[in-house]
């Protein structure tokens, strides 16, 4: 059966003039993004200076010394927005094309919070080999790669190969954006109810790449304990059902080695995060811990409804812009990539990435409250506090090259 077509209305006085105007199609009519050059081309003594003659006399000193590409190139201050389209936001699998308009999003949200410029690349495979190949190839023209919407568990492998590969930043951010934020949350929730990360013991819904990613970054900050749970309960190791990364996770998560559904995980818990969709129990959320918290982050519909988490939860947070405490990655990305691409760092190590969580817990400072655990992605102290976090943090690292 063929699928509806759609045809928005995007301009007063088109055909249809009775049909409701969308503002999100008129919004995306022609994309949201165009490139803009930097310099004048005026006349002819501007043109042989952006172009031919004057551009040989740079390609030349390129030739002889690579390293001026990036004083002489845009790649200092431009990243790779990539996907394949077979994860994106909570659409699933729809392909590079349909990727497209979150990709472009990704790209301005890059430039409009970090002053980063982004380039939006749709990959018309799905094969781990071909997609870090075309990567690879493609990197020359980059000063950082952003992997974006690209399923589990083919997004560990690719994310991991092209680490070890390339000499640039490779950053996925729906695992590692997704845990920066979440961390920051978590710090200052702990924070306002007078405990320490390590007091802590949390309960993820999702076996995901976001809650894979959640949970190791939660074990290197120093969090008490914490569980994962998929579809099919908690992963522990005495489950012969589980992928290689979900073995791993078992090996590294869960020391108190609980086993069952989620809902009887959650008895006694401090934290509860989730990232899978789906809808916890009222009861399973009632017999959390005292001064409990909720991070509820899936959308358009959060597992917990805040309404229901206030009634048992110290802290509550979403991932929906129209609640407080969102969980939103463009409060980290932008900062995170700035802050790398500023000192040309040859990777993001962990601790870069902890010191991006802790700058922007430091953010909220002395307006600390159960409202208000993490700022606002429009808080203009965002950006330079992460930027200036992990440019240090590289030095610190030893992975910064200037």
């Amino acid at each position: 059966m063929a699928a509806e077509i759609v045809n928005p209305r995007s301009d007063a006085g088109t055909d249809g003039a009775d049909e409701p105007f969308d503002p999100a199609f008129a919004l995306h009519r022609g994309g949201k993004m165009a490139v803009q050059a930097t310099v004048p081309v005026r006349d002819k003594d501007d043109l042989s200076l952006a172009y031919t003659p004057g551009v040989a006399k740079v390609c030349s000193a390129i030739a002889e010394n690579p390293e001026l590409v990036h004083d002489y190139t845009w790649t200092s201050n431009v990243v790779a927005v990539v996907t394949d389209g077979t994860a994106v936001l909570g659409l699933g699998d729809i392909g590079p094309s349909a990727s497209l308009p979150v990709m472009e999003g990704k790209a301005i949200l890059f430039k409009q919070f970090g002053g980063v410029d982004a380039v939006p690349l749709a990959l018309a495979t799905t094969s781990v080999d071909e997609i870090v190949e075309t990567v690879k190839r493609l990197a020359p023209s980059f000063g950082g790669v952003n992997l974006e919407d690209i399923s589990a568990p083919r997004c560990f492998e690719i994310e991991k190969r092209l680490q070890d590969e390339l000499d640039i930043p490779v950053f996925h951010d729906d695992q590692h954006g997704t845990a920066v934020v979440t961390l920051a949350a978590l710090r200052n929730a702990a924070k306002l109810t007078n405990r320490t990360l390590g007091d802590l013991r949390a309960v993820i819904s999702g076996a995901g790449a976001a809650g894979v990613a959640i949970a190791k970054f939660l074990l290197e900050a120093g969090i008490g304990d914490v569980a994962v749970a998929d579809r099919k309960g908690i992963v522990s190791r005495d489950r012969d059902d589980l992928t290689e990364v979900k073995r791993e996770l078992a090996e590294l998560t869960n020391k108190a080695n609980i086993s069952g559904s989620l809902e009887s995980a959650l008895a006694g818990a401090d934290v509860f995060i989730g990232v899978s969709g789906g809808t916890v129990p009222e009861p399973a959320v009632a017999s959390m811990a005292q001064n409990s918290f909720v991070f509820a982050m899936a959308n358009p519909n959060p597992e917990v409804h805040p309404d229901v988490a206030h009634k048992y939860a110290a802290v509550v947070a979403t991932g929906r812009s129209d609640f407080p405490n969102q969980i939103n990655n463009v409060l980290a990305f932008p900062g995170i990539f700035a802050g790398a691409l500023q000192v040309r760092a040859s990777r993001i190590t962990e601790g870069m990435k902890i010191a991006a969580a802790d700058a922007l817990a430091a953010v909220v400072g002395d307006d600390l409250s159960a409202e208000y655990v993490i700022p606002s992605p429009f808080d203009e102290r965002v950006a330079p506090a992460v930027t200036a976090a992990v440019a240090a943090a590289a030095r610190a690292e030893g992975v910064a090259r200037r």
